[in-house]
């Protein structure tokens, strides 16, 4: 982690952006004592296809508990 004062911050600003894009988180400190950091951004997730999703949890097999209460209700266990 790279620690730099405002003033080299402010100075520095798009160096300092790059290497934040590249992964390297930077702290800024005012008078020694940390304030802000600056870091990578998260990316977004890509939202999730609801349809197919139910249709692949469709197509798993039943929990153990499930069987056994179908069993039960049938008269069967």
């Amino acid at each position: 982690m790279t620690t730099v004062n405002i003033a080299t911050a402010k100075a520095h600003l798009s160096e300092l952006v790059g290497k934040a894009e590249k992964g390297e988180t930077i702290e800024i400190e005012r008078h020694g004592k940390p304030v802000a950091r600056l870091g990578p951004a998260e990316h977004p997730r890509e939202p999730v296809d609801v349809d197919w999703l139910k249709t692949i949890l469709d197509q798993l097999p039943e929990t153990a508990a499930e069987t056994t209460r179908h069993l039960r209700e049938e008269g069967r266990y």
